[in-house]
């Protein structure tokens, strides 16, 4: 009995000692999870930061495409941009996008703050197995209190060229929605959907050309083929022949929206300030620099413009009209902010130019040893005028199959003087003047336009996928020489020069496009 009751004694303190233990090895008990929390109060797919009051949304998409026609591998520039037309141009070429954006906002006494950036990669390839993938950002700015700042979409803009075209960058648009633009500007919200904005933004520039006694050729071009260092086709480039930036351009809008559609008239002025005289003092005085040389007057650029969008959903839930219509003097991006780069293209024995640029100014003379340019009276610069007009009307056949009908006209137009220098600069001048004291050859006749028409249409698979074809047609009527041959000191680039200068020329294109958005 007595061994029994020891035995179940010791029994009882093991089973003790093994709960004991037991109870000690639990994990202490676990703190609440805290649990991501939606923000209801800037739209859908914002949820809270854990911890904070800041709300984040994180979205995104991807697209590939792919377009055929004389596009000459550029699915930016367009067909008119160093097209040659012949075994080596490529007709064909495809693209793939893709970015990450990340909008944060948090509520201040002042009102929203909020950040915004996108990061991803775009590459083209024609076939050559080489594109490589380019780092992109077309966004990165701050809001808050009315202000906007950083790199976004100018204030200039409101024809959205994206929204209803692919190859939107073939016709002759403003919009610099796509690439992004640096600002720095102030909105007054005024009621009723009426807002009025005043922006500091990065200069827009094409090219200021200077001709004339002194001018320095390119190597292996003739020198009555160049601008101060370029030639007409292709060397030309953005800010070419521009001083440094001194004061931003200046743009302003007075814009409204409601539910009838949105309406603004915008205007912008741009410094036009050209480099220094290129080459002539060094010809006349030992030791003598370009700063000496002097330099045109600055000047300043200046557009205006118009915009309106009607909603149609008496047609179809969903229809629009938008156009826009701007007119510049000296700030020619503002009328053409997609090709920086002057136009050329030939086509069997036919050729198409045209050249564009913000002024244009020649030298006089050449200078008297220990004098500049400047006390010859070189001191004009002749603004280049420029006009485009931008429409678009997009209907819904269905709530997923909607098409849009898109048509564009650019002209750009010289002076006599700037048309006299530019002629002179291709060696068709009328007896010996050059420079300011060119006179042009009878014929010669730099002015040109462009015009096309396009159609997209697109099926929505979802509210965030969609795939679409696009068909797009564009004519260019060229500049002029005086005989009506384009020669090799122009620097066209042709295999065979002279040759004949088309009267106009003609393009098609086709686009198909994929695409898929992470977040709507």
């Amino acid at each position: 009995m007595k061994m029994v009751k020891s035995l179940l004694l010791g029994s009882a303190a093991g089973l003790v000692a093994v709960t004991a233990g037991q109870a000690a090895d639990l994990p202490v008990k676990a703190k609440p999870v805290e649990y991501v929390k939606v923000c209801s109060l800037y739209g859908a797919g914002f949820y809270y930061m854990p911890g904070t009051d800041m709300c984040i949304k994180v979205g995104g998409w991807a697209r590939v495409e792919a377009t055929w026609g004389n596009d000459n591998g550029n699915l930016t520039w367009g067909p008119f941009s160093g097209q040659e037309n012949n075994r080596t141009t490529n007709n064909m070429v495809t693209r793939s996008r893709g970015y990450v954006t990340v909008d944060a906002r948090e509520q201040t006494a002042y009102g929203t703050a909020r950040a915004y950036l996108d990061v991803g990669i775009s590459n083209s390839n024609v076939g050559t197995d080489s594109a490589t993938n380019t780092f992109s950002s077309n966004r990165a700015f701050l809001q808050w209190a009315g202000f906007t700042a950083g790199l976004t979409q100018s204030f200039y803009d409101f024809y959205s060229a994206p929204a209803v075209a692919y190859r939107a960058g073939y016709f002759a648009i403003e919009d610099t929605g796509d690439g992004g633009w640096w600002l720095w500007a102030y909105t007054a919200q005024l009621g009723n959907g009426i807002s009025a904005t005043i922006s500091a933004e990065q200069r827009r520039m094409t090219q200021i050309i200077g001709a004339g006694p002194g001018a320095t050729a390119v190597a292996g071009a003739a020198a009555s083929a160049v601008f101060d260092g370029a030639t007409i086709a292709g060397g030309a480039t953005s800010a070419l022949g521009y001083g440094g930036m001194q004061v931003p351009d200046i743009v302003a809008n007075l814009r409204v929206d409601q539910t009838w559609g949105s309406a603004q008239v915008m205007g912008a002025l741009h410094q036009v300030n050209a480099n220094y005289y290129a080459g002539a003092p060094a010809a006349t005085a030992a030791g003598a620099t370009s700063v000496s040389a002097g330099h045109p007057d600055d000047a300043w650029g200046w557009v205006l413009g118009a915009g309106l969008r009607l909603n149609f959903p008496m047609i179809a839930k969903g229809d629009y009209f938008q156009g826009e219509f701007n007119y510049a003097q000296g700030a020619m991006r503002y009328t053409n902010d997609t090709n920086t780069t002057n136009y050329d293209a030939s086509m069997g024995n036919q050729q198409v130019f045209g050249i564009l640029s913000d002024c244009v100014y020649g030298n006089t003379g050449v200078a008297a040893a220990g004098s500049s340019l400047a006390a010859t009276g070189a001191t004009h610069c002749n603004l280049t005028t420029s006009w485009t007009i931008n429409a678009s009307f997009e209907h819904y056949w269905t709530p997923q199959w909607h098409q849009s009908i898109v048509g564009n006209y650019e002209e750009t137009s010289y002076n006599s003087q700037a048309n006299a220098i530019l002629c002179s600069s291709f060696g068709l001048a009328n007896g010996a003047g050059a420079g300011a004291g060119a006179v042009a050859a009878a014929g010669c006749n730099n002015n040109w336009s462009m015009y096309g028409i396009s159609s997209r249409l697109q099926w929505d698979v979802t509210k965030t996928f969609y795939v679409g074809v696009e068909v797009l047609y564009e004519h260019m009527d060229s500049a002029k020489t005086a005989n009506g041959l384009t020669t090799a000191t122009m620097g066209l680039g042709a295999p065979n020069a002279p040759q004949f200068v088309a009267g106009g020329m003609d393009t098609w294109a086709g686009t198909v496009r994929m695409h898929k958005d992470f977040l709507p």
